[in-house]
C-alpha cells in the first residue's frame, strides 16, 4: 500500500466537488465583506424547493448544479445579487410561478436571469468587460460582466459533466467551446475558466489519440513488475485512467506513473523475494 500511494496519488478533482452553500457564502465574505448573505442562503433554498426531484443526466440532484455555477461565479468576484441569480438560473424550467423570482429577490435579479436565458454571448462587447483587472472583486459589475460570468460558469459545469450527454450533442457543444466560449473567457480575462473549457473540449473532440497512447504507455510500463503482479496493475492504472477526462490530466497522470514504476518495481521483487520460501 505504501508504494501504491507513492506511485499515483489520485490527481486533485476540486472542479468535480460541488461546494456547499458554506463554501460560497465563505468566498463571498472575503470578497464583499459588507455582502447580505441572508439573500443568497434565501435564493438556495427557493431553487431547493423548486428543484425537488430534478436530476441531471449523471443522476445528481439539479440542484447541485445550481451550487456548482453559483460557486464558480463567486470565485469569479461577483456580488451576492449575481450569485443569487446564479443559483436561481434555471428556476424557469421547474414549476415555479412566473413572477415568483421578481416578488421575493426583486425585479434586477429577476431581469438578470431572464438576459441570461436570452443574451447571445456573441453580442456582448468585451469592452465592456474588467475582468483579470487588478481589483479584489467585481463590486458593481454590469450588466455584460454579469451575463457572461452565469453563462460561462454554467458552460463550464456542463463541460465538466458532458461525458452523460450523448455523443452526437457532445462533439457539437465541445465544438462551440473551444471555437467560441473558451477564446471569449480568456479575452475577458478569465484565463484559468478559459483554460480549463480548452482542455474539456479537447478532450472530447480528440479522445482516441491521447487516450490510446496514454493506455498503451501504462501497458507497456507493467513490462516492468514483476511476472505476477503486472495484471492487477495494468487493470488499476486503466480504471484510474479511464475517470481522466482531460489530456492534461491524462498526461500527468501518465507521467507519474512512468517516474514512479522503477521505485514500486523495486519494491515488489524485494517484498516477493522476503516473502520467498526457504
Amino acid at each position: 500500500m505504501r508504494a501504491r500511494r507513492r506511485l499515483a496519488p489520485r490527481p486533485g478533482k476540486r472542479s468535480c466537488v460541488t461546494p456547499s452553500l458554506d463554501g460560497i457564502l465563505a468566498v463571498v465574505r472575503k470578497r464583499h465583506p459588507d455582502a447580505d448573505a441572508s439573500v443568497i442562503r434565501h435564493a438556495h433554498d427557493e431553487a431547493a424547493v423548486w428543484h425537488t426531484g430534478q436530476t441531471r443526466r449523471s443522476g445528481d440532484p439539479f440542484l447541485t448544479h445550481c451550487l456548482a455555477v453559483a460557486g464558480i461565479v463567486a470565485d469569479i468576484g461577483m456580488p451576492a445579487p449575481v450569485i443569487c441569480a446564479a443559483l436561481l438560473h434555471d428556476v424557469e424550467d421547474s414549476p415555479c410561478p412566473p413572477g415568483r423570482v421578481s416578488e421575493h429577490f426583486g425585479q434586477e435579479i429577476a431581469d438578470l436571469i431572464a438576459a441570461v436565458r436570452t443574451a447571445k454571448l456573441s453580442t456582448i462587447p468585451l469592452t465592456a468587460l474588467h475582468f483579470g483587472t487588478a481589483r479584489p472583486a467585481v463590486l458593481q459589475p454590469t450588466r455584460e460582466e454579469a451575463v457572461l460570468a452565469i453563462r460561462l460558469a454554467d458552460r463550464l459545469h456542463n463541460m465538466r459533466n458532458i461525458a452523460f450527454v450523448a455523443p452526437t450533442r457532445r462533439y457539437r457543444v465541445a465544438r462551440e467551446t473551444l471555437d467560441v466560449i473558451a477564446p471569449l473567457a480568456r479575452a475577458a480575462g478569465l484565463t484559468d475558466v478559459s483554460r480549463e473549457l480548452r482542455d474539456l473540449s479537447s478532450g472530447v473532440l480528440q479522445p482516441t489519440s491521447t487516450a490510446a497512447v496514454t493506455t498503451r504507455t501504462l501497458s507497456v510500463l507493467t513490462l516492468l513488475l514483476p511476472t505476477p503482479t503486472r495484471a492487477r496493475w495494468r487493470e488499476e492504472w486503466h480504471a484510474e485512467i479511464a475517470t481522466l477526462h482531460t489530456r492534461r490530466t491524462r498526461t500527468r497522470f501518465t507521467l507519474r506513473v512512468l517516474l514512479s514504476t522503477p521505485r514500486l518495481s523495486w519494491t515488489l521483487r524485494r517484498t516477493a523475494f522476503q516473502e520467498r520460501p526457504w
